[in-house]
């Protein structure tokens, strides 16, 4: 069971707005905030996801093939969180649509470049 990902930023309070943006549309506060460190979710709730700058003071990088999916309601909610991430400073990395039986998801980067989606299964 996954509690939580936590991933790097270069600019904690761009990343902050993006995510934010993201997370009002999941209904999904911040549950914690910190000098460096942002996390959101609900406690008891499925995982949440954190934003850091690297404790080492190295830049942050994108991880290759490393992706979070953030579960939707509906098909509708996968494609406001697409168009969210995109207003908000993200980029597309693949449009709202059928990926495959019982799978719809819709794919975007955050503005440091972490890879994510809104899907749904069934």
């Amino acid at each position: 069971m996954i509690g939580y990902v936590t991933l790097g930023t270069k600019d904690l309070a761009k990343a902050a707005e993006f995510y934010d943006a993201i997370a009002a549309e999941l209904d999904t506060p911040r549950m914690m905030e910190f000098d460096g460190f942002i996390a959101w979710g609900k406690p008891g709730g499925g995982a949440g996801i954190g934003l850091t700058k690297p404790f080492d003071g190295n830049v942050a990088t994108v991880g290759n093939g490393v992706m979070v999916a953030l579960e939707a309601k509906d098909k509708d909610q996968v494609h406001r969180l697409h168009e969210i991430a995109l207003a908000h400073g993200g980029s597309c990395e693949g449009p709202p649509g059928p990926r495959g039986e019982g799978f719809y998801a819709g794919y975007f980067r955050d503005p440091d470049g972490n890879k994510l989606n809104a899907f749904i299964m069934g």
